[in-house]
């Protein structure tokens, strides 16, 4: 009988172990962001700091992590949204932060992605307006897009979401690679350029401030170009997801004007394919307490995060929600 009592404590004890470690097993996520040098970076970064809970940490309500339990999410450097898209679609990421005009043309497969859909696109939010910058060296000006005809130009990394939108803008005014030296360099590489002579001007949309620029503004010095409205309301129209925006006086050094500049969403994007328990739990983190201070803490763009705006443009985009952050929002009531 004691043998028997020994085997058995001892099954009970390997269930319970095995129990226990299963519980413990991590989830990895991975979610693209951008380059370093720009904003998709420490966003990411600090999402994915927000929606983890790893294994064996402390809990919330003792001063632990707040995300989902077990879960490693993992920002990693990509060159943006049309990477993290194609990368979401065919499973190399879990998640990744994309353009909304991007987002929209290879869910839907229009425009440069025609006949290459992308169904399994879902969103979980909006984030943040990225605001185009039209980066040139100090005391430099154009009068329109049209004079960048000839120059070195500097039109982001090819799978961005700004090269993307930027070839088009050239385009309507005459500019195209056959008439400009482009360069498709990532946000950092592009400054250390435009630093050292090599470029007459580049592109970026990004939450500013931008990283880069800050360095470049404090050290040799830069202008960014403000378009006219005539001009803002043409991109508008030619690129629907750039709305007018504004990047304010003062936020790089010797920029004391405000930039009227053309703006575009940046999106939160999973794939249909995840769990709708997991993306309801990843989305009820994201917008809790804890989360809340990482993001008011971090990158300036964090405290324009926000669950009153998390859903803003969503309908009218055409790509739907996941159906786990469908659901928070509506237990929220942020959605009907």
């Amino acid at each position: 009988m004691s043998k028997m009592k020994t085997f058995i404590g001892a099954v009970l004890a390997t269930t319970i172990l095995a129990g226990a470690a299963a519980a413990q097993s991590p989830t990895f996520f991975r979610i693209g962001t951008g380059g370093a040098g720009g904003t998709y970076f420490p966003i990411g970064g600090t999402i994915a700091n927000g929606i983890s809970a790893p294994p064996g940490s402390r809990a919330c309500d003792e001063g632990g992590q707040c995300g989902v339990p077990g879960l490693i999410a993992i920002a990693q450097s990509t060159t943006a949204s049309v990477f993290n898209n194609a990368a979401v679609q065919n499973g190399e990421l879990e998640a990744g932060l994309a353009a909304a005009d991007v987002t929209r043309s290879m869910y839907l497969g229009e425009g440069k992605f025609e006949g290459k859909a992308h169904p399994k696109l879902r969103i979980i939010a909006n984030l943040y307006p990225e605001d185009l910058h039209l980066v040139m060296p100090e005391g430099a000006e154009i009068g329109d897009l049209g004079d960048l005809a000839e120059k070195r130009v500097g039109i982001a990394q090819a799978g961005s979401g700004t090269q993307v939108a930027v070839l088009q803008m050239l385009n309507e005014w005459g500019v195209t690679r056959d008439n400009m030296s482009e360069a498709e360099l990532n946000q950092a590489q592009s400054a250390e350029r435009l630093a050292d002579g090599q470029l007459d001007a580049y592109f970026y949309a990004a939450g500013w401030p931008v990283a880069a620029m800050v360095q470049l503004a404090s050290t040799k010095g830069m202008e960014l170009h403000s378009f006219s409205d005539e001009d803002l309301a043409k991109i508008n129209e030619l690129v629907p997801a750039y709305i007018p925006s504004k990047i304010p006086a003062g936020v790089y050094e010797g920029i004391d004007y405000d930039v009227k500049t053309p703006a575009v969403s940046a999106m939160l994007v999973v794939s249909s394919d995840l769990d709708d328990e997991l993306v309801y739990g990843i989305t009820k983190a994201l917008w809790n307490d804890n989360t809340r201070k990482l993001l008011d803490n971090g990158h300036a763009k964090g405290k324009q995060i926000t669950p009153e705006s998390a859903l803003d443009g969503v309908a009218a985009l055409g790509v739907p929600l996941h159906a786990g952050a469908e659901r928070f929002y509506k237990e929220a009531g942020l959605l009907k």
